[in-house]
């Protein structure tokens, strides 16, 4: 676009547009781009520790990587901070484990089980569950923890 220069009045000059129209304006206005992403971030932030389901616990915190996933549902045992037996859910008391995972067992093609236990919990309730697993027909016990704990090799966490 070209401009003239006209002298007014007074004598001093003054740049003017030629057909008066404004300059077009080609930049983007990204702040509410900015203000709508923000927003979805919080919410996603917010909802995605409720999407996990199952039984709270406060897990150790470990260096191990995780487990590969499988084609069949894992079960899982959970030992709560009040010293509560979950299978999968469901409550059951330490006498009925061993029949109870006995049947499971036999349902089930791999003899894999999780095994989650509050950091709380003794280390004897714990080892007794372990036992009760492996009688009930359960011999690959993994034990979920937490990723990012101690390296114990020096390295940090």
């Amino acid at each position: 676009m070209s401009s003239v220069i006209q002298k007014n009045q007074s004598g001093r000059r003054r740049r003017r547009r030629r057909g008066g129209h404004a300059a077009v304006m080609s930049e983007i206005n990204v702040t509410p781009f900015v203000d709508v992403m923000l927003v979805l971030l919080i919410i996603f932030m917010v909802a995605a520790p409720l999407v996990t389901v199952g039984v709270p616990v406060e897990l150790p915190q470990t260096a191990a990587s995780a487990l590969p996933s499988e084609q069949e549902e894992p079960l899982t045992i959970t030992l709560t901070a009040d010293g509560l037996i979950m299978v999968q859910e469901t409550e059951i008391s330490m006498d009925q484990l061993i029949p109870k995972l006995r049947a499971i067992a036999a349902e089930r093609e791999d003899n894999k089980v999780f095994l989650r236990a509050d950091g709380a919990i003794a280390y004897e309730q714990v080892v007794q569950v372990m036992g009760a697993l492996n009688a009930g027909g359960f011999s690959s016990i993994g034990l979920v923890t937490e990723a990012g704990g101690p390296t114990l090799d020096g390295s940090g966490g």
